[in-house]
């Protein structure tokens, strides 16, 4: 071709791709997102609106979208938007205030007191009109008085919101009574709004009394007989009661004895009269006597001892000092307990008193603190984290009504008097006073409420007593003033001179004990259970012999039921429920991990070859005590990590070098001289292995009771 056959100056090229110069954009004031529009304008993608939260534009068309994710307009591409910007270039408007509502105490929702009254709307949530009630306050606390009945029955009076301040402490928990609500005048009522600025609901005017009589009249058991027309008397002065003033029968009176006066007359060997002993009592419960008159006062009654006249008045006046619990009638055959003079690994309370709960039994047991180089079964429950010995008499009853078992010790409301003479006898050495023994159990025992008791009374090297015969005076004691106070109680004798079980200490204890509950632990500690235990069932009319109560008891430890119902006290005795579930059904190995334990341990070795003869409970309980595991005062903290294993029973054959007692320590290591006591308390003898008796001596019963 001679002669080209383009026209002007275009020729073919090859293909360029697009020149990003030829698509511009708005602009730097804004810019349009990458995406906008949807692909192949596909409506049943899942995607956001297509519309922007910008200011609305004018209205350019017709056709407008009935809102976001409702309607793909035709102008929307996937390149962007076929029309005006969808953005505005202005500059952002500002928010427009907010409508302003009032806040809390602002307004007056309720309906108020009084129409007179300036104040708000009843029923509106509008400001409060300012204006009218600037100047009036709501009264203080005591500025006036809010009826004290519930309900709108309150004559002259606009009744308040009818709710109760109770506290809610034992909402949701085993103590709560669902059946119970509170009578007339059981609390005052206060107005749920009282912290709101308003005018008041109340009037100021004086509260109508109701005519009723205002003769005082003494109450039940102030005065004598003879004394009682003369008390109805108006304007005479009621007369002192027995406890105050020390009257006397037949209607004459006396002043009271000063506590030295007391104190000397007991000290040479005199009489205390039933006046007496309730001075004494009383002036310890209103802190008159000083301590070192109590402490004279027990020096001089363990000195010169009491007749069964003195003991039954003394525990008498130490019962009356608290709440008297109260039970259902139809519960008096299954209450029982169980108490212990003391003795050095004494657990058995902590096994007992579940099993008897399963079988069938209720149990409200009061137990004490430590005394002297024993230990007390209060301190060993406290080794569990959350354990709450003190409970209220309402608690007590419904512990009893969903467990059956309970294990508390003495408040203000339960014998407290027998609490400050109970603490003041562990650092005086009055702990082996037979009378005051007596008193302080049997006192207990009475606010309980039993139809049965049975005491452990400890004889031995180790017990209260070293002598079988003086633990069978106490025991006799006890059957006796039981008798006169109209208790039905047995004594069991059982020896203590090597420890209870395999473990001294509070925490180990416990572990011990948990051990029996689970069909296991020492020989000797459930031995003693199953026999008091089916004592116990067969003197409250439950089972028909000792063999049979004691088979029952058996069988509660074997199937598991009495660790249920230790679990369950647990829980309602303030241990947390994940806790009291761990315990019971965890190894020994992680029970160890969760209760509290000493820092260190030190291992004794035998001495020499021999049988076991004796392990001395006595002076095991001394060392242990010396680190921490008791009390040297009143009101001393404890250590309850610190303890002692025993890596062998009595009878075993050991050989020298050996292992045998395993110390748990939270101090320095043993000294010399306390290493040279527990290896003294190893006793070694030449015969052959043997097995250990039952530490049951003998059973002490009333004489309207024939053994068995």
């Amino acid at each position: 071709m001679g002669s080209e056959v383009w026209v002007g100056t275009w020729r073919p090229h090859r293909p360029r791709g697009p020149i990003a110069a030829l698509y511009r954009g708005p602009g730097p004031k804004y810019k349009l997102p990458p995406n906008t529009g949807y692909k192949l304008h596909d409506p049943s993608r899942p995607r956001a609106p297509a519309f922007t939260f910008g200011s609305r534009l004018p209205l350019q068309h017709t056709t407008c979208g009935p809102g976001p994710s409702h309607l793909v307009p035709a102008r929307m591409t996937v390149r962007g938007t076929d029309g005006a910007p969808a953005f505005s270039i202005y500059g952002r408007l500002r928010h427009t205030a907010p409508f302003l509502t009032p806040g809390p105490g602002r307004y007056f929702p309720e309906r108020s007191g009084n129409a007179t009254y300036p104040s708000a709307p009843r029923h509106t949530i509008a400001p409060r009109n300012w204006g009218i009630l600037t100047k009036q306050q709501t009264p203080g606390p005591g500025s006036y008085t809010v009826p004290s009945l519930l309900g709108p029955r309150v004559i002259g009076k606009v009744s308040a919101p009818t709710y109760s301040i109770y506290g809610r402490s034992n909402v949701g928990s085993c103590f709560e009574d669902l059946s119970k609500t509170p009578g007339p005048c059981a609390y005052h009522v206060v107005n749920p709004g009282v912290y709101k600025n308003r005018a008041p609901q109340f009037t100021m005017l004086p509260r109508t009394s109701v005519p009723q009589e205002s003769t005082q009249r003494p109450g039940p058991a102030s005065y004598s007989v003879d004394e009682a027309e003369a008390m109805a008397a108006p304007g005479i002065p009621p007369p002192l009661t027995p406890e105050a003033a020390g009257t006397v029968s037949g209607g004459g009176s006396r002043e009271p004895k000063q506590l030295p006066e007391l104190i000397c007359l007991k000290r040479d060997g005199g009489h205390l009269s039933e006046a007496d002993i309730r001075d004494f009592v009383h002036a310890v419960m209103d802190g008159s006597a000083q301590d070192t008159q109590i402490g004279a006062m027990l020096m001089a009654i363990r000195l010169q001892g009491m007749d069964l006249e003195e003991t039954s008045v003394l525990t008498q006046a130490l019962a009356e000092s608290g709440q008297q619990l109260e039970w259902p009638k139809a519960w008096h055959q299954q209450l029982v307990d169980k108490h212990s003079t003391g003795g050095v690994g004494d657990k058995v309370s902590l096994v007992l008193a579940p099993a008897l709960a399963a079988c069938g039994c209720k149990v409200p047991m009061i137990s004490g603190r430590g005394l002297g180089h024993t230990g007390g079964t209060l301190d060993k429950l406290e080794s569990i984290p959350g354990f709450n010995v003190t409970q209220s008499p309402e608690q007590i009853l419904l512990l009893l009504e969903e467990v059956g078992c309970c294990i508390v010790g003495q408040s203000e409301k339960l014998v407290p008097a027998d609490g400050i003479l109970y603490a003041a006898r562990d650092v005086t050495a009055t702990v082996d006073s037979v009378p005051l023994i007596t008193a302080s159990i049997l006192s207990k025992k009475v606010v309980e409420g039993l139809s049965t008791l049975v005491v452990d009374v400890k004889f031995g090297g180790a017990a209260v007593f070293p002598d079988q015969e003086q633990a069978r005076e106490l025991a006799k004691t006890l059957v006796s003033a039981g008798m006169g106070l109209g208790l039905r109680v047995a004594a069991a004798l059982t020896a203590m001179d090597d420890p209870l079980g395999r473990s001294v200490g509070h925490t180990l204890e416990v572990e011990e004990a948990l051990l029996c509950l689970d069909g296991a632990g020492p020989p000797d500690l459930r031995d003693l259970v199953i026999r008091l235990g089916g004592a116990i069932l067969w003197l409250s009319g439950q089972a028909e012999t000792q063999d049979q109560g004691a088979a029952r008891v058996a069988a509660a430890l074997d199937d598991g039921s009495a660790l249920r119902r230790f679990q369950l006290m647990l829980s309602a005795q303030g241990v947390d429920p994940g806790l009291a579930r761990a315990l019971c059904s965890g190894s020994p190995t992680q029970r160890r991990q969760l209760l509290p334990h000493a820092r260190e341990q030190e291992e004794l070795l035998a001495p020499a070859d021999g049988t076991v003869e004796h392990v001395l409970a006595l002076p095991l309980a001394r060392v242990l005590h010396e680190l921490g595991a008791g009390r040297s005062r009143a009101g001393q903290p404890i250590r309850p990590g610190v303890g002692a294993e025993l890596l062998v029973d009595v009878g075993q054959w050991l050989h020298r070098g050996t292992p045998w007692l395993r110390v748990h320590l939270d101090g320095p290591a043993l000294s010399g001289q306390q290493r040279r006591a527990l290896q003294g308390a190893l006793v070694l003898s030449d015969r052959a292995p043997f097995k250990a008796a039952s530490p049951f001596a003998e059973l002490v019963l009333p004489p309207t009771i024939a053994q068995p």
